[in-house]
Order: C-alpha cells, then sequence, then structure tokens
C-alpha cells in the first residue's frame, strides 16, 4: 500500500521552456518557477538533466537579473566539478556567459569558485552526531582544482575588474589557523597559483598568506616547539625500547644497517609548527618556480619577486619582534644572487641610518643587518668588510655627535639605534674573524686595527653596558687574543655598577628585571622546521665549536646577567649538525608586540665567563 501510494520517481523535466518558465514568473506565476528550482536541487540530478538546464541557461542569461539572484545561487551550487568533462565544459560555458551579461552576479560567483580551494570535507552522522569529519581523499582532488583555476580565469577574461572583487574573497574564506594541514596546505597553493595568471594580486596575495605565516610563527616560540619535540622524542624512544622486546634476534639482525626515515620522522611534533613547516616549504618551492625557468635563473623575474617580498617585509616582518622562521623568505630569495643580497643590505642599511625611522624599526635593521652578516654562506667577505666598513663609520660619526653634551651617557632610549649598530658589528665579527684574518694574518689585522674599535668601546655611551652579554663575552675574547682592544676592565666596571631591580608580579612574586636592555633577538637563528629546514641548511653558516685556545680565553665568572635563552648556537660553544636535529636556544622574547625599550618579561640572570 506504502509503494503505492508513494509518487513515482522523477527523472524527467517538467514546466516548458526556461524562458517560458521566466517570463511567467515575472507575470506572478510562480508555478512552475518553483518546480524549477526543485528540479535543480534535486541531489541525484542526473549530468545529462544538468546540461540540458544550462545550455538552456546560457541562451536565457538575460532574463537572470537581480531579483532572480535566489535561483542563480542554487545554479551556483550544483554539483558540476565532479561530472563528466561534458558537464564542466558546459558548467564553465553558463559562468563565462553569466558575468559577461550580469555582471551582478561576480561576487557569488567568485565565492563559488573560492570555497573550491580546500578539499571537500566529508561528515559522517550516527543518530544525528557527527562522527567524522575529514579532509576526502579523492583522487581528482587535483583536477577538480585545476577545474577551478580555469573556472577563474574565464570570469577574469570576462569581467576585467576581477581582481579587485576577488581579493577581499580571498581573505575571507582564508581557513583558520587551526584547520587541518591538508586544508591549509591547499589553500595557500592555490592563492599562489592565482598569482600566476592574475599577476595583478601577487602583491596582495603574498601579503596575505605571509600575514597568515606570521601569526603561526609568533604563537610557537622555539621552545614550545624544542619541548615538543623533545617530548616525542622519549616518548618514540620509550615504544622502541619496548618493541625490541617483541621481536626475534634474526628479525633485529635483517634490520641492521637498514636505515629508514620514516614519513613520522618528517613530521613537527608540534602542531602549529607541523602547519608552518609545511606552508614555508610552499612559499619555498613557489619563490624557486617563480626565479627559475628550465632550471635557469630568470633575473627579471627574480627581481620583480625581490620588490615584492621586500614590501611584504617592511609592512609585515620588520614591525614584528622575535619571529623565527618566516623572515627567511628573505634568506632564500638573496641566496640566488649576490647582488640580491647586497640590495637587501643596502634597504637595510637605509632602514638603520635614517632618523625619520622609528627607533625600534632602525634597531630591528640592525639586528637584521648583524644576522644576515654572519649567517649567510652565500655573502663573500669582500661585502661583509663593505658593511662593516658602513657600519663602522656611522657609529664613529655618532660618537662624534653624541659623545659630549647632554646626551653623553648610557640610554638605550636615547641611544637605541647605536647600540643594536654596535650589536651587529660584534656579532658579524664573532661569527666572520676568521674569514677575515685567513690568507693574510698581517693584512688582516691591520684591517681590523683600522675599524678603531677600542674608540667605539671606550665611549660614554657604554655600548658594552647594553649588548648582551654573551655576545659582548666573545668580542671581547676574540679582540683580546688579537689585541684589538681590552674589554674586560669596562666589563668589570659595568659589572660592579649592575645593581639587579626587582619588582611586583602579576602573581605577587618578586621578579628580576630586562637584563637585556635592547630586548634584541637574532632574525636568523638555526632554522628547526625539519622539513623546510633542507632548503635553508645549505646556504646557512653554523657555528663552529670553540678550539681549545679560544676557550682558555674563557675562564672567570662575569656576574652580568644573561640566560641560555638568549643565546643561539654559537654561545653555546656546540657545532650543530645537519642530522635533522639542530642544536639552538630558542629566542628569550616571545611576544611580538613588545618595544626593544621595554624589559619586562626578560630572562633571569646567569654566569658569562671572562678570562683574569
Amino acid at each position: 500500500d506504502e509503494f503505492i501510494s508513494s509518487p513515482p520517481r522523477k527523472t524527467v523535466r517538467f514546466g516548458g521552456t526556461l524562458t517560458e518558465i521566466l517570463l511567467k514568473y515575472k507575470k506572478g506565476d510562480t508555478a512552475d518557477f518553483e518546480l524549477l528550482k526543485h528540479q535543480l536541487s534535486d541531489p541525484d540530478i542526473k549530468d545529462a538533466q544538468i546540461i540540458n538546464w544550462l545550455h538552456e541557461f546560457r541562451a536565457s542569461v538575460a532574463y537572470l537579473t537581480k531579483e532572480l539572484e535566489q535561483l542563480v545561487n542554487i545554479l551556483l551550487k550544483l554539483p558540476w566539478l565532479r561530472r563528466s568533462r561534458e558537464v564542466v565544459e558546459e558548467y564553465l560555458g553558463f559562468l563565462g556567459n553569466l558575468v559577461s551579461a550580469q555582471t551582478v552576479h561576480l561576487r557569488p560567483c567568485l565565492q563559488m569558485i573560492v570555497s573550491q580551494f580546500v578539499p571537500p570535507r566529508i561528515t559522517i552522522r550516527e543518530d544525528d552526531v557527527d562522527i567524522s569529519d575529514s579532509d576526502d581523499d579523492d583522487e581528482n582532488v587535483s583536477e577538480n582544482f585545476n577545474t577551478c583555476h580555469r573556472a577563474l580565469q574565464t570570469v577574469a577574461r570576462y569581467v576585467p575588474s576581477t581582481p579587485q572583487f576577488l581579493m577581499p574573497i580571498l581573505v575571507e574564506f582564508f581557513p583558520f589557523i587551526n584547520k587541518s594541514e591538508r586544508t591549509l596546505e591547499c589553500y595557500v597553493h592555490n592563492l599562489l597559483r592565482v598569482t600566476v595568471y592574475l599577476p595583478t594580486l601577487r602583491l596582495q596575495i603574498l601579503e596575505l598568506i605571509i600575514e597568515k605565516l606570521l601569526k603561526l610563527d609568533v604563537s610557537t616560540p622555539q621552545q614550545d616547539i624544542e619541548d615538543a619535540e623533545e617530548t616525542a622524542n622519549n616518548c618514540a624512544s620509550e615504544e622502541k625500547s619496548t618493541e625490541e622486546g617483541l621481536f626475534d634476534m634474526e628479525e633485529d639482525e635483517d634490520r641492521k644497517g637498514n636505515k629508514v626515515v620514516s614519513p613520522s620522522m618528517e613530521r613537527m611534533a608540534h602542531p602549529l609548527a607541523e602547519r608552518l613547516d609545511i606552508l614555508m616549504t610552499i612559499l619555498f618551492s613557489y619563490i624557486k618556480d617563480v626565479c627559475h625557468v628550465d632550471g635557469k635563473l630568470d633575473i627579471s623575474n627574480t627581481k620583480d619577486l625581490y620588490r615584492d617580498l621586500v614590501s611584504v617585509f617592511d609592512k609585515l616582518i620588520l614591525p614584528t619582534h622575535a619571529s623565527c622562521h618566516v623572515q627567511y623568505f628573505m634568506f632564500y630569495i638573496c641566496s640566488f644572487k649576490l647582488g640580491l643580497a647586497e640590495a637587501f643590505l643596502d634597504h637595510l642599511w637605509k632602514k638603520l641610518q635614517d632618523p625619520n625611522n622609528p627607533s625600534v624599526i632602525r634597531q630591528t635593521a640592525g639586528s637584521y643587518i648583524g644576522s644576515f652578516l654572519a649567517r649567510a654562506k652565500f655573502i663573500p667577505i669582500v661585502t661583509v668588510k663593505a658593511c662593516l666598513d658602513l657600519l663602522v663609520n656611522w657609529l664613529h660619526k655618532y660618537i662624534d655627535n653624541q659623545d659630549t653634551g647632554a646626551n653623553a651617557y648610557c640610554d638605550v632610549a636615547l641611544h637605541g639605534p647605536f647600540y643594536s649598530t654596535c650589536q651587529a658589528v660584534f656579532y658579524t665579527l664573532i661569527f666572520r674573524h676568521k674569514q677575515l684574518l685567513d690568507g693574510n694574518l698581517r693584512k688582516g689585522l691591520s684591517y681590523l686595527q683600522s675599524l678603531n674599535f677600542e674608540r667605539i668601546v671606550m665611549c660614554q655611551l657604554n655600548p658594552l653596558k647594553i649588548c648582551i652579554p654573551s655576545v659582548v663575552n666573545l668580542f671581547a675574547a676574540i679582540t683580546r687574543k688579537y689585541q684589538l682592544v681590552f674589554c674586560y676592565t669596562i666589563i668589570e666596571r659595568n659589572n660592579r655598577q649592575f645593581i639587579p631591580v626587582v619588582r611586583s608580579g602579576t602573581s605577587g612574586d618578586l621578579v628580576q628585571t630586562c637584563t637585556n636592555p635592547l630586548d634584541s633577538f637574532f632574525p636568523f637563528d638555526p632554522y628547526i622546521l625539519k622539513r623546510s629546514k633542507k632548503t635553508i641548511d645549505p646556504m646557512y653558516q653554523f657555528w663552529e665549536e670553540l678550539s681549545a685556545e679560544d676557550l682558555e680565553n674563557l675562564e672567570k665568572p662575569i656576574k652580568k646577567g644573561t640566560s641560555e635563552d638568549e643565546d643561539d648556537d654559537f654561545l653555546k660553544g656546540e657545532t650543530p649538525q645537519n642530522d635533522g636535529v639542530v642544536e639552538i636556544a630558542p629566542n628569550s622574547y616571545e611576544s611580538n608586540t613588545r618595544s626593544p625599550v621595554s624589559c619586562t618579561g626578560s630572562p633571569a640572570d646567569c654566569y658569562v665567563p671572562y678570562p683574569l
């Protein structure tokens, strides 16, 4: 009885031609129009039906005005992507006709296309409860993305103003950072593909992507990443020791000598670090692909991309304090050609010396110069010397102007850029002194003596009191070894003047204030994201282990504070290996909003050795 009383399944269309239905609707007869909407919304609609309807709609786009927006929205929800090739081609033709005749529907069309930039979600419900919501592993997902880009190109071809309408939609649809790695990966990859055929949007799209990467970066301090890795390694070791007892000796013998790197070893233990690692790998690949044509560096393409990346760097990276990884996109593109590295250094130098720039920007520019000169293998020693000449000459001129008079005293608020430049010079010398002296020791020493470090160290502004003590300590050891300047008298005097200040913390405890008044950081500290570090490591200068002779210069402790957190690999006297485990200490300044003049939340005191 139930079967007989139920209506037959509709497999054919009803209501006359599309033009007739639309004309009736405009006259107030909505019966056929409602039937049309019902048929188009049928989840079991056949390919042949879709093709027939789309063919008629293409011929009737003149009727699809603003008042028929609801009908257009139903058409935009048609499941066209995962259909036959005939459906896809007919739908692309319909989109072109629609946006060219009725630009009022441009935004909904763009939203529909961009919404397909991430893999579809499969939701399994059981008793009205979601029990599964995972990325679809459809084999055709790549082909679907290709079709989406064809659709976007079709729309852009018919409507030249597409880019200005598209950009806000790309921002709106960007997934939250807590979405799955696959979702973020696909969306960022598709955004970068858009820049290929809509180049006017490249700068804005790069800004959008790097802004999101930066939020990920500052949300995952290096200490948190290292702690997560350590915990994961400990758990893995425990599991391995448990499993080893379950295997026969023969199986153990079979496994000997066959070191296998499993995909799990490539994963970051920290979930946000894993997302950042994947996205940085995509960004590096994009930079390489844009700059190289047929395996050769394309100078024109590289210069254009460099300009865009420098613009993003100035807007987003430079004002952000203590980001750990994202800034390496500049490190990477500069490695392609020495001219780019020199241009970047010149750009930072202009930022540093311009008194119209805020002090915090000038100080950060100084940190980038020092870290870049120290860490970039691709920068030759002749460029290092040229930069040292610029920086040191500027320091001497600054001393000429400021070392006498009312402001001739140690004050970060007054002389922040000066101290940042001093630290950049000290840091560069620590890393590059062997190269500066290599080949002709007499000539090298003569050059270093010409820099007149003694005047800088002895001036009333007292940079040794402000710079990170661990940097000062190694600078003092190296300059003493080569009899360039003796810093320890000043260091001892500074330590006698150093009176720890206590303040009341939020929890009522007494905590010590900052012993690093610059609140400085080294932007190019060792890179620790497992996948993307493979791109950076070959061009990165790791700290070489101190020799016994160097260590002899570091004997007596100095009671001037720095924490282990302030030290990167070179301050620990260790040599990181490129085997996936990099010995590095994180930046101690996790906040991206703290002013370099502020000292809140800085590390506690420790001891730095110096010779008798």
